[in-house]
């Protein structure tokens, strides 16, 4: 049983955080800590102008909600979420550093050519990471 689950939650797929959330219920301790993270990307500074004022916030108070509902729904009680800003992997790794988190239950998927060759999030976390990680297929 792990005290400290990370699930990263990205919302550029149809995947739901809802299985990852059904598997950290298996495996987290009486009393544990489950957070879904979602890292929001920087647009590109060629965008920035384009963009109306606020509209960081706007996005990140949409995510918020979007993934405490899923914890809600799915997840274990006090399910916790957090939005941070930066490279996908990096921010993940960051975060399961910093907190201290035990296991990470990720998404993955069937690598083709394009992941061999640049590398997806998953495997850089798989790879890298401080902790257990549980991928989901």
């Amino acid at each position: 049983m792990y005290s400290n689950i990370l699930i990263p939650v990205a919302f550029d797929t149809d995947e739901t955080p809802e299985l990852a959330l059904k598997i950290a219920q298996r495996l987290v301790a009486e009393g544990g800590r489950v957070t879904l993270l979602h890292v929001l990307q920087d647009a590109p500074r060629a965008v920035l102008d384009y963009l109306p004022p606020g509209w960081s916030g706007e996005v990140e108070g949409r995510l918020s909600a979007e993934l405490r509902r899923w914890g809600d729904l799915f997840g274990p009680p006090g399910t916790a979420v957090e939005i941070r800003h930066g490279n996908a992997a990096r921010g993940i790794l960051d975060f399961a550093e910093a907190e201290g988190v035990d296991c990470i239950v990720i998404a993955g998927h069937r690598p083709g050519l394009r992941d061999r060759i640049l590398g997806g999030v998953a495997t850089k976390v798989v790879q890298r990471a401080p902790c257990a990680v549980h991928v989901m297929r």
